[in-house]
């Protein structure tokens, strides 16, 4: 669900979001992402709709593996 900003907020955000999805670290975790999306399609995986847990290292469905396998996240 997007936000409702002005349009020159929007502009503001929009570089703030680009900054932060550039940095060594985040570029790292992106790659790490396709590298296993990439490894899971080729081994013939169906990832479509689903995120990689790192704690059980499978893939799960997003509302499963953010939503802590239905225990909520406020005992994370």
């Amino acid at each position: 669900m997007t936000q409702k900003l002005s349009p020159r907020a929007s502009i503001a955000k929009a570089k703030r979001d680009l900054l932060a999805a550039k940095t060594p670290n985040r570029r790292a975790k992106k790659a790490e992402n396709q590298r296993l999306r990439r490894a899971a399609k080729k081994a013939g995986v169906t990832i479509k709709g689903k995120d990689y847990d790192h704690k059980d290292k499978k893939f799960k469905t997003v509302k499963n593996n953010r939503g802590n396998d239905g225990k909520g996240t406020k005992n994370e």
